[in-house]
């Protein structure tokens, strides 16, 4: 099992951008969000590489409002008010699945079963789970 966690408010992957000479381009914020994903996982794991089929669980935390009052935040806080706003979770599973191609396993069509979920925190974060599926275990 692999198991870590990315400081921070959570990124979705961008769609990448067009210049007005047609060149193509993944945004920074994109960029310096999937870097940080591959720092963290080769600082905490260094070459493991997964095989075979894989789940991921990603739990994605974000700041409560400093504008909600204090019964909301302690709603937020306790999870019983989860996040409904952007970014959407498929977006944030992308940026962190693709960063992690050929680093925590050789790409991600290997991933046959993923959850995601959203909440509120004081500590904004994202953390990811990954298990390889043994032969006869259900996704």
């Amino acid at each position: 099992m692999i198991l870590f966690k990315i400081p921070g408010e959570p990124v979705a992957k961008a769609r990448p951008r067009i210049t007005g000479k047609g060149i193509a381009y993944t945004p920074k914020k994109t960029v310096n969000y999937e870097n940080l994903v591959k720092e963290i996982y080769m600082i905490t794991y260094g070459q493991t590489m997964l095989e075979g089929e894989l789940a991921i669980d990603l739990k994605l935390y974000f700041q409560i409002p400093k504008s909600a009052s204090k019964k909301k935040k302690d709603d937020m806080e306790a999870g019983e008010i989860r996040p409904t706003k952007k970014p959407d979770l498929d977006n944030v599973l992308k940026a962190i699945t693709d960063s992690l191609n050929g680093i925590a396993y050789g790409d991600d069509s290997q991933i046959v079963r993923a959850t995601v979920e959203k909440y509120y925190s004081q500590v904004p974060r994202a953390e990811v789970m990954i298990n390889q599926i043994n032969k006869g275990e259900t996704a």
